[in-house]
């Protein structure tokens, strides 16, 4: 594998990316910062969105971040409508903080991988089965799930969460994602019993692609997202939720960094941080070719003519609607996590 291979087909730059011409910037910026004051609302939007709506996002005056800060930021925001620009489950946490606010999505077939894998009936069969544990759930589950668990946790907090269960005694649950599951257990050693679920950008990483282009740049700092197998964490410098990898890559000495996750999380690197070199890390081996190429399906279909529609209008294609009854059991589970993250501290 040549140098010149890997700099052809692994490195992501919205450098060299045109992402919007200044004057369609210019028209959506004003288009949609009109309709978002007319509604008086705001946008919130997740880092694997594409470039150009994170750039609306923020010129905006809205959010552009993790799950965790999304949530949180939706249920601080005084704005009466909420624009979640991200995946279903993301919409769906809103509306469970925010049952006053209107919510509204792009699109609502924007689904998770993650959420998917984890179907209410057998879940709750699961559950029943192991009823000796502490249920714990991923953000990227459905309200359904969340409604059955003790606890929800962004990857952010994932294992402090679990490893104070740990030491109150307590054995897990954990669902959906088996690769975050097994690295909350190596660090915590807790009692992990664990659902199998994977993202489907995170499960293509290949190791030994990997370590072919760490040998080519060893000067490299590898940064990872525990949603990642096994085989790719344990090559990594840091592994962490999309704002700790974005904090490691401006406070890394390296010039270089590797990045395992959605390549749309390179906006915000190469935004605050022009002077390093961001690659992406391979989701593709000498014998086979990725299918999803660090790149989720469902994030890249929210546009911003889909905020536009959303906003403009406001019809059931675009508005989040959850039973009352369920959100209130989900809202449980949610609200601890808020609060484990206060208590935590984090930023």
């Amino acid at each position: 594998m040549s140098k010149d291979f890997n700099i052809n087909q692994l490195i992501y730059s919205f450098k060299s990316k045109n992402i919007l011409s200044q004057d369609k910037k210019d028209f959506y910026f004003k288009r949609i910062k009109s309709l978002l004051d007319q509604k008086n609302a705001v946008i919130v939007a997740h880092y694997y969105t594409n470039p150009e709506v994170q750039y609306i996002a923020e010129k905006t005056g809205g959010c552009v971040a993790d799950s965790l800060e999304m949530a949180r930021f939706g249920a601080s925001h005084p704005a009466v409508t909420l624009v979640v620009v991200g995946v279903k489950f993301m919409g769906e946490t809103a509306k469970i903080l925010n049952p006053e606010k209107n919510v509204l999505m792009p699109t609502l077939n924007a689904e998770c991988s993650l959420d998917i894998s984890c179907p209410e009936k057998e879940f709750s069969k699961f559950c029943d089965e192991n009823s000796d544990r502490t249920v714990v759930v991923y953000a990227n589950t459905s309200v359904a799930i969340k409604a059955r668990a003790d606890w929800v946790a962004t990857s952010s907090i994932a294992v402090e969460l679990v490893n104070h269960l740990n030491k109150l005694g307590k054995k897990i649950i954990w669902a959906p994602d088996r690769h975050l599951g097994y690295f909350i257990q190596q660090r915590t050693k807790a009692d992990i019993l664990c659902w199998n679920g994977t993202c489907i950008v995170h499960d293509e990483f290949k190791s030994k692609s990997l370590k072919k282009m760490k040998s080519m740049y060893p000067e490299a700092a590898i940064l990872v997202h525990p949603e990642s197998p096994k085989d790719i964490i344990e090559l990594a410098d840091v592994v962490g939720s999309t704002s700790q990898l974005i904090k490691a890559a401006k406070t890394l000495e390296n010039s270089i960094i590797i990045v395992a996750t959605d390549k749309r999380i390179f906006y915000k690197m190469q935004k605050d941080i022009p002077e390093k070199l961001f690659y992406i890390a391979p989701t593709s081996s000498d014998n086979a070719t990725c299918k999803i190429c660090a790149y989720c399906p469902w994030m890249g279909m929210n546009t911003l003519q889909g905020i536009i529609d959303a906003l403009k209008n406001n019809t059931i294609d675009h508005q989040i609607k959850i039973n009352e009854s369920l959100r209130k059991k989900a809202l449980i589970p949610l609200k601890r996590m808020l609060n484990f993250a206060k208590s935590l501290k984090i930023n």
